[in-house]
């Protein structure tokens, strides 16, 4: 090491060489000289290489003399001996070490002298020394030269792109003023794009470590732009390429892996700055958060949110989280962007794995049902693109899920797990075992998840590769064990599983060499025959079993393909046994032991009534309640076979789906059961139902039930079928369907606590699903809810006044009071009219979805022959009313299941009863799109049909000059097309509000459904834009408010509008007015029934109420609207008759004022809330803008209060007290701010402001006296939070006052409790500790203030 002495001084001669003086003596004689001294002592390496270089050190030679002869001698070196070679022979960089030796200099005389000899050593020096010349600079330098040092490297690095690591250390090190150290990294973010690979880590790391919290969000916003780690990634086949060329030669080529080391480091570097400093995670996240384009969106978005999900910090973890679900919820991060993450950072990705793990796993539990799928992208990706370790734990997520006992996660975790399995199925083969782990939750499975569990097990179990043979003998007991179980539950587990396994052993593979017409192996072929016929012997003992385990392999022909001879066999037992089960030949002896005369019914084929074959229904109904009450079977003796009538619909199904794969849809060898008769009783019986025992009732609601599901199932199989004469029978036997339901009602009035036949096996028993005795009869049907409701109300209005009021308003809180005792007067009427089927349902059979097709049939007619074939004769169907309100209803059910009941995915608290999957087996098979894109291809007929609505009903106005319930019209009729109308708007409304539409996969599908509409007005017009597709369908369906018959017709089209105003773009504002004026225009129109009576009851209240807020919330000024009907419309009802209506909103009457009221408070509330908040710095023209707005508000809140005066019923009061609750701390919050800025400006103004609402104030104090008095729990819970209210408001004033120099305007008294009509409560007169302070300060005049 170089001995540190005092700076010796350099003189240099022309031969380059230094004389070095002698030394002086030291003032002691025996002390030896320095010259001596230094002959004593070896020289360091770096005056060794002075004196090779011809420098010779003198006593006193400065640093800055050092730094000028090693420019001119290194410079000399180089260029002789380093240039090329740059280490010498015996491994030294001697350059390196001269520099390195230049740190340990204690005293430097000039050091810019010494900077700019060192900096012109960079120019030209090569790239190595460069760089140790850079990086020594900060201890070379003082801190006076930094600023100076530090230009000159900016501008070096604007030069030269080679050395941004060194330059970039060497700023890291010095000390930077802030504005300098901005200067340079915007130098530093302008060569970003052109910086190396390897480099970019250093990059970003001074980048981000000297980032202020000002800053922070442009300097990363800015630095996100320009991260473009895409290309940090080769393309595989240049990947290949490179890792050829680095086989053939293992020096000089740059490993592949280079590009994912870079990023790694880099993400590291990210990483480390959101870990330290919080301003740079948040800065990330506004970054990520204000990009609104999905094309934008770049790969470092999603690393970044893992990285800041990685991290400690709870609040960059519920960031991220949260950031992530918007973006995904607005579809502005697509599958397609974690694809490209995963496919070209797999291995970068793979140190996030447990926040990739987490974030799904939050996606997939998720209520929104947008973010869901990308739950699931990221498992399979993750899936794919990982080792087995996170393979498995991905499968034990998924597993998780699946075991979680919540609807929604089961099923897309079951749906996944299927998925992996039929793309990957080696690798999930490792995790069979997780997955059988899934058997031990089958309890919590509902039908269909167990269907999906089976399928998956069975694939790796049982599919062609076998990758999961080793469960097979686990899967045989676990069927066996379930098939073999007494308790129907497990029994039918047992079945689905058993048949899912059939449908993965039996399905057709490639044909093998050598075999007869069959694809499987002989063992497999023998395997799956006797797995059948296991599950047929177990469950014909059974008929719930037995008709499960048909409509399971019916479903199964349909989804799957199965072996031919499997196929074969299944098709040859299920006709013969079909036949010899229910089918018989018609004779003319129909005598035997039934309940009721047999009779042969519905036939068709008219013509073919001799030697017909007729459906066997009375004789098995008669034969098997015998056989039920049969039960002396001797113990230990096996059940026979039962043939059950249950069974029938099922075994059906199967035989015909078996023919449609058999001969490729076409069922001409079983068209014959579309028309033939059944063998039934005379339905003149249903008109002495209430002479009838109860087993006579109950056998006949039985008989009613199985012919509308045999029915039912004809119309499944025949619906698709083209020849004309088979429509015809399909629309005859929905015809039959709507005439035997109404039978049905009739008959189901009479028999309280009925049980129906059991129709859709795959769930729990229906015992759950019956309605009770109680329930059955106020449940009325659409059809049936208008008239005799409003009737009965109506006869209630001979009352009083006030307790007519009163029973109105009251029907807020209790709102089954009124329409029981309603039931009550007209329980007769009911019976003999019969109940509602929608709470029957679930005991019919399920209608495909091709069933709809139906509705696409218009005028159908054939011509017949009589008997001597040459006379002709013309029959003619068409879908009448009630056929079509019959297809409407399984419509709108089918699509409010499919598409409107997607997003709840939450397990409710309480179980339901029933199960709303049951009667939807078919309908699950089916994806939301699928559903939707059924229901656009049918849009064309229910835009016919709603303008035949349309029509009739302008008809029908026109023709009897606007009277709806003029003589001669058939009330019928008009109900049946009321409905239909209602119906068709609310399948198109929840058609058009699938959350499906928001995402940017589905909108062609959009676009298709909106050009039908749009097409109906202007058909030539194509290749239109979205927004334009919108206002054409808009203006198209408004061409219905003219003839809409009914309260809740208007509201649905009103809705359907606000639906499509949202696919509309820009003219959001032009929608708003059109929506409003449509609104009130319903309002403002006076409804009745078609029987002439006015509407009334709680559905017509409940959409009084929601299109009353449609209204206020879609007007531009709540204010004003509030203020015309409360201003006006009240005051007219005051001074009408007791049953008359507000001449100018007709709606309004004393039965709807509750309605009107409690939307205005909300309204008013709602809109105070979204008055801006004042603030000191706003101008005079502001503040008196909001000024004027607070008086609009607390004028209406005035006039509302006082109406409490005139109706001042119970509900009413609740309204007004916890309305008025809210008005008061929205006042408190954001009105008071303003009256503080504003007092002395505008002073008349405010002590208007106030004393307006302190007379509100006062009147909501004698409310909480009023309350007391009453002892009413309902209206006491809002008292203590309004008189907190109250106080506050009153020292709010005072403090205002104070804050403006007029505290002497102020003064405080007790307010007395008084009640409503303002007469003191004599109970509390004596109690002072009572008397509650209250607001009766008031202000002054202007002249004392």
């Amino acid at each position: 090491m170089m001995r540190k002495k005092k700076r010796s001084s350099i003189t240099v001669d022309d031969d380059s060489t230094l004389d070095v003086p002698k030394s002086k003596k030291t003032k002691s004689s025996g002390r030896p000289t320095k010259s001596s001294l230094q002959d004593s002592y070896p020289d360091s390496v770096f005056v060794q290489f002075l004196k090779e270089s011809g420098v010779t050190l003198t006593a006193g030679s400065t640093a800055n003399e050092i730094g000028k002869i090693m420019n001119e001698k290194v410079c000399i070196v180089y260029n002789k001996e380093f240039m090329f070679e740059g280490v010498s022979e015996d491994g030294l960089n001697v350059p390196r070490l001269i520099i390195n030796q230049l740190k340990w200099l204690d005293r430097i005389v000039d050091g810019k002298d010494l900077s700019s000899k060192l900096m012109q050593m960079v120019s030209v020096a090569p790239v190595e020394i460069q760089r140790d010349i850079i990086t020594s600079l900060p201890e070379i330098l003082e801190d006076s030269q930094h600023g100076d040092m530090a230009k000159e490297l900016n501008g070096l690095l604007q030069q030269n792109t080679q050395l941004p690591v060194p330059i970039l250390d060497a700023l890291s090190s010095l000390n930077l003023s802030s504005a300098l150290l901005s200067e340079v990294r915007e130098v530093v973010m302008g060569t970003l794009s052109a910086v190396q690979l390897e480099d970019l880590p250093v990059v970003v790391k001074f980048i981000l470590h000297f980032i202020s919290a000002s800053d922070a969000n442009e300097v990363v916003c800015d630095l996100r732009k320009k991260l473009e780690l895409e290309q940090c990634v080769l393309p595989a086949v240049l990947q290949a390429s490179q890792s050829r060329m680095k086989s053939k030669a293992m020096s000089g080529v740059p490993s592949c892996n280079n590009g994912q080391d870079s990023v790694a480091l880099v993400l590291e570097v990210i990483k480390s700055a959101i870990r330290f400093q919080k301003t740079i995670s948040e800065a990330w996240l506004k970054a990520i958060e204000n990009v609104d384009e999905s094309d934008d969106h770049k790969v470092v978005d999603l690393l970044v949110l893992f990285i800041l999900h990685s991290t400690n910090a709870n609040h960059s973890r519920r960031g991220a989280e949260r950031v992530l679900k918007v973006k995904v919820r607005k579809g502005l991060i697509q599958e397609n962007l974690l694809q490209k993450t995963f496919k070209g950072h797999a291995q970068v990705m793979r140190g996030y794995f447990p926040s990739i793990l987490a974030l799904a796993q939050g996606l997939l539990r998720s209520p929104d049902c947008f973010v869901v799928p990308f739950g699931g992208h990221m498992y399979k990706q993750a899936f794919t693109a990982f080792d087995s370790y996170c393979q498995q734990e991905v499968v034990g997520s998924l597993v998780t899920h699946a075991c979680s006992g919540v609807s929604g996660e089961v099923d897309v975790a079951l749906e996944l797990l299927c998925e992996l399995v039929s793309q990957k199925p080696a690798e999930m083969s490792q995790f069979t075992v997780f997955v059988k782990g899934i058997l031990d939750y089958m309890d919590n499975l509902t039908s269909q998840q167990i269907r999906r569990l089976f399928h998956l097990l069975s694939c790796l179990a049982f599919g062609q590769e076998q990758h999961g043979g080793h469960i097979q003998d686990d899967m045989h007991i676990v069927i066996r064990k379930q098939l073999s179980s007494t308790v129907p539950k497990y029994k039918r587990i047992g079945i689905i599983g058993a048949v899912m396994m059939v449908g993965s052993m039996g399905a057709c593979r490639n044909k093998p060499d050598g075999s007869q017409g069959g694809t499987l192996p002989k063992e497999t072929h023998r395997q799956v025959m006797a797995l059948l016929e296991l599950v047929r012997s177990c469950s014909e003992s059974s008929p719930e079993a037995a008709a499960l385990y048909y409509d399971e392999l019916a479903n199964l022909l349909q989804t799957c393909k199965l072996d031919p001879l499997v196929q074969a066999w299944i098709g040859k037992s299920v006709l013969e046994d079909f036949q010899e089960d229910f089918i018989v030949d018609l004779g003319p002896d129909l005598s035997g032991p039934f309940v009721f005369p047999a009779s042969v019914m519905h036939n068709l084929d008219e013509d073919e009534s001799q030697g017909g074959i007729a459906i066997n229904l009375l004789p098995l109904m008669t034969q098997d309640q015998q056989l039920k009450k049969d039960t002396t079977q001797p113990a230990g003796v096996k059940k026979e076979r039962r043939v059950s009538p249950l069974c029938l619909s099922s075994f059906f199904r199967l035989l015909r789906l078996c023919e449609e794969v058999q001969h490729q849809g076409d069922l001409e060898e079983i068209d014959a059961l579309l028309g033939c008769p059944l063998i039934l009783t005379d339905m003149e019986v249903v008109e002495k139902v209430e002479s009838l025992s109860k087993a006579e009732r109950e056998f006949l609601c039985s008989l009613l039930f199985y012919t509308i599901n045999w029915f039912r199932e004809t119309v499944n199989a025949f619906c698709k079928q083209n020849d004309p004469e088979m429509k015809m029978k399909v629309v005859t036997r929905i015809q039959n369907i709507t005439y035997l339901q109404s039978l049905l009602q009739t008959c189901l009035a009479a028999t309280p606590g009925y049980t129906p036949p059991q129709a859709n096996f795959d769930g729990e028993s229906a015992e759950g699903m019956i309605p009770s005795s109680s329930s059955a009869l106020p449940k009325k049907g659409k059809k049936e809810s208008s008239g005799r409701k409003r009737k009965a109300s109506a006869s209630k209005n001979s009352s009083g006044d006030k307790s007519q009021l009163e029973g109105a308003t009251e029907a807020e809180d209790s709102q089954q009071d009124h329409p029981e005792k309603e039931n009550e007067k007209e329980k007769e009427k009911d019976a003999k009219s019969g109940v509602s089927l929608s709470s029957y349902w679930p005991f019919f059979r399920e209608l495909d979805v091709e069933a709809l097709s139906v509705l696409q049939c218009g005028l159908l007619s054939r011509t017949l022959l009589d008997t001597e074939l040459h006379s002709k004769l013309r029959e003619e169907v068409q879908l009448s009313p009630a056929e079509l309100l019959f297809l409407l209803e399984d419509m709108w059910r089918k699509l409010d299941f499919s598409l409107a009941s997607a997003p709840a995915k939450k397990a409710p608290f309480l179980k339901s009863k029933t199960d709303k999957a049951v009667g939807f087996a078919h309908l699950q098979q089916k994806n939301a799109k699928e559903i939707a894109t059924c229901c656009i291809e049918l849009l064309p007929t229910l835009c016919t049909h709603l303008e035949n609505c349309h029509n009739h009903f302008q008809t029908l106005l026109s023709e009897h000059q606007g009277v709806v319930d003029a003589p001669g019209v058939d009330l019928k009729e008009q109900q049946l097309m009321c409905s239909a109308y209602q119906l068709l708007l609310q399948v198109l409304h929840t058609t058009f509000s699938w959350a499906g539409f928001s995402g940017l996969e589905h909108r062609a599908l959009l676009k298709s459904a909106l050009g039908v509409l749009a097409g109906r007005l202007k058909e030539d017009e194509t290749d239109l834009t979205l927004d334009q597709l919108s206002r054409h369908a808009f203006e198209y369906l408004q061409n219905f408010q003219s003839t809409v018959p009914s309260l809740n017709t208007a509201l649905c089209l009103t809705q359907l509008l606000i639906v499509l105003s949202q696919y509309g773009g820009s003219n959001h504002r032009t929608y708003r007015e059109q929506i409003t004026s449509l609104a009130k225009r319903f309002l403002c129109q006076e409804w009745v029934t078609v029987s002439g009576e006015k509407e009334r009851g709680n559905k017509y209240h409940d959409a009084l109420q929601t299109l009353l807020s449609i209204y206020l919330e879609h007007t531009d000024d709540v204010l004003k609207a509030v203020e015309e009907i409360a201003g006006e419309g009240v005051p007219e009802l005051l001074n009408a008759a007791k049953d008359a209506n507000s001449p100018s909103w007709p709606t309004l009457n004393r039965q709807t004022f509750l309605v009107y009221y409690k939307s205005m408070m909300a309204e008013l509330e709602r809109a105070v809330r979204k008055i801006p908040p004042s603030k000191q710095t706003d101008n005079q023209e502001v503040c008196s803008e909001k000024l004027l707005t607070w008086n609009l508000a607390v004028r209406d809140f005035h006039i509302l209060i006082n109406l409490v005066k005139m109706f001042n019923s119970r509900p009413v009061l609740t309204v007004c007290l916890k309305y008025g609750r809210l008005f008061l701390e929205s006042f408190l919050k954001l009105g008071m701010p303003l009256l503080d800025y504003s007092f002395k400006k505008h002073k008349e103004d405010v002590q208007s402001l106030l004393k307006t609402i302190q007379l509100s104030t006062r009147q909501l104090h004698h409310m909480c006296g009023h309350s007391k008095i009453r002892q009413d729990t309902g209206l006491t819970n809002h008292v203590p939070a309004l008189k907190k209210n109250l106080e506050q408001f009153v020292y709010r004033v005072k403090a205002m006052l104070t804050l403006n120099h007029c505290q002497e305007a102020f003064w405080l008294g007790n307010l007395k409790n008084r009640d409503l009509k303002g007469e003191e409560i004599l109970s509390q007169k004596s109690q002072a500790v009572d008397e509650e302070e209250e607001e009766s300060s008031q202000l002054q005049s202007e002249e004392e203030v």
